[in-house]
C-alpha cells in the first residue's frame, strides 16, 4: 500500500495545487496561493521518489513557511500604496454633527459634518437630552442608525 501511494501521489499533488489556485483566484488572500506553492514542493518530492509521509511533511512544512514568511512580506507590499483615507464605518467614527430633530426618549436626528442625515440613538442613559442645534460626536454605528454623545461629553479633558 505504501509504494502505491508514494508511486500515485503526484496526482493528488496536481489535484491540490489546482483546487488551491481556483480557491485563491476566487479570494484572493495569498493564502491558498501558499498553499498551492507547499503542494508543488510535496509534487517536486514526489517526482525524486520521497516516500508519502515524507511528502506531506515537506509540502506542510513548506506551506507553514510560506505563511508565515513570505505571506506577511507580500501583503505589505501589496498594500503599501493603498488609499490611508478611512472609508465607510470607520470613516463617521468620530465625526461631529448637530442635532436636526431633537432626541425623544433616546432617539433623534442628526445632520453629521459630512453632510449625511442620519437617525441617532443616545449612546449613554444620560438624563442630559440633545435638543435641536446641540453638537454631538459619533462613536458607533449599529445598522442604519448612528450611536451619538454629546460633544461636550467626548471633548478631551
Amino acid at each position: 500500500m505504501a509504494e502505491f501511494l508514494t508511486q500515485w501521489a503526484w496526482i493528488v499533488w496536481i489535484a491540490l495545487i489546482l483546487l488551491f489556485v481556483v480557491i485563491e483566484m476566487m479570494n484572493l488572500e495569498f493564502t491558498f496561493l501558499m498553499l498551492a506553492v507547499g503542494s508543488l514542493s510535496g509534487l517536486v518530492s514526489s517526482l525524486f521518489s520521497a516516500p508519502w509521509w515524507a511528502q506531506i511533511i515537506i509540502a506542510g512544512v513548506t506551506a507553514i513557511l510560506l505563511l508565515f514568511l513570505v505571506r506577511p512580506a507580500l501583503h505589505r507590499r501589496i498594500h503599501r500604496g493603498a488609499d490611508p483615507a478611512k472609508s465607510n464605518v470607520e470613516a463617521l467614527l468620530g465625526l461631529s454633527g448637530s442635532v436636526v430633530k431633537a432626541f425623544d426618549e433616546g432617539r433623534g436626528q442628526v445632520k453629521l459634518a459630512n453632510g449625511e442625515t442620519w437617525t441617532a440613538r443616545l449612546g449613554t442613559d444620560s438624563p442630559l437630552q440633545p435638543h435641536d442645534g446641540d453638537r454631538v460626536v459619533v462613536t458607533a454605528i449599529e445598522g442604519s442608525t448612528a450611536v451619538v454623545e454629546p460633544a461636550e461629553r467626548t471633548a478631551p479633558q
